[in-house]
């Protein structure tokens, strides 16, 4: 079915985003404004750190101190290295993969490149890992899941996507690729699925331990 597996990384292959938006709370809570999960999970996920802060300027009309972004870049990755973890049975999963792969993120480089090595992923940073940096829209828009097809010389109708956010939903499916929806990640965990009609994945998980259950015949070898 598939010649060609993209995952998500955040909320995909690690644990992050309950990290993240609990840390972007709480930093702007410091600057006055208050929101919850449920608005970051509304608002915010799956979208690159600029147009993150793009909407917290325009929504709250707040002028962001020019060291917010530095400091918030450096808590991040300090509660990353005391409490990321990959999801479970992302490894057993990879390793037993014999469909090519690779990841498109909105994280930056820098970020996806450390946080998949602290979770003992640090291999895959490298030709197989495509962020919205290299591309002039990120998620929801299609091009980085586009970009990403064309360097693995794959036809995009016969590409999985792997993502947790309707925001890459969205973008998996304006690229014309098969969309399946994680939802086993922490963010997620207890709380309602609303999936608009523009954001229906193909299908849905909630454990890696049964990836194979759906797509036996992406399995090969460990």
């Amino acid at each position: 079915m598939f010649d060609l597996v993209i995952f998500d990384c955040d909320g995909v292959l690690i644990d992050s985003e309950i990290i993240s938006a609990q840390m972007l709370i709480d930093e702007l809570a410091k600057l006055g404004v208050h929101i919850d999960l449920t608005y970051v999970a509304r608002h915010f996920l799956g979208r690159s750190y600029p147009t993150v802060m793009e909407t917290i300027r325009r929504e709250f009309n707040l002028t962001l101190p020019p060291e917010f972004e530095d400091q918030y870049r450096a808590r991040l990755l300090e509660a990353f290295e005391r409490d990321l973890k990959i999801m479970p049975g992302v490894a057993e999963v990879l390793a037993c993969l014999k469909t090519p792969f690779c990841i498109a993120t909105s994280s930056s480089p820098m970020r996806a490149a450390k946080s998949l090595a602290m979770v003992g992923l640090g291999h895959l940073a490298g030709p197989r890992l495509f962020t919205s940096t290299m591309v002039a829209r990120g998620k929801p828009a299609p091009d980085l899941f586009l970009h990403a097809a064309q360097h693995m010389q794959t036809d995009p109708t016969r590409c999985l996507v792997i993502e947790d956010s309707l925001t890459g939903i969205r973008a998996g499916l304006a690229a014309g690729m098969t969309v399946w929806r994680f939802t086993g990640g922490s963010h997620l965990k207890n709380r309602a699925l609303d999936e608009p009609e523009d954001a229906r994945p193909h299908n849905r998980f909630a454990s890696f331990a049964n990836f194979y259950d759906i797509a036996p015949d992406l399995k090969g070898q460990p």
